[in-house]
């Protein structure tokens, strides 16, 4: 997938347990999980502006564009 999800890194960065995070954001954790991992198709603005707004951070720092082939599995959006 062309685009990376570099959550699990921030999370790292700001001593964030995902379990906290998903909390506050008020998503599963399964959900979380599949975020980290990059097996969701699309993300809603307001899930992205409350996970950004709770680590401090900004959309960039948790999505990159690597260009590469696009994957349309079974992917979620949340």
């Amino acid at each position: 997938m062309p685009i990376i999800v570099n959550l699990d890194i921030m999370l790292a960065r700001r001593k964030v347990k995902s379990r906290e995070l998903a909390a506050h954001v008020g998503i599963t954790e399964q959900n979380l999980s599949l975020l980290k991992s990059g097996k969701v198709r699309g993300i809603r603005f307001g899930t992205l502006e409350r996970i950004c707004a709770y680590l401090e951070c900004q959309p960039g720092d948790l999505l990159e564009f690597q260009p590469g082939p696009s994957s349309d599995e079974d992917d979620a959006d949340i």
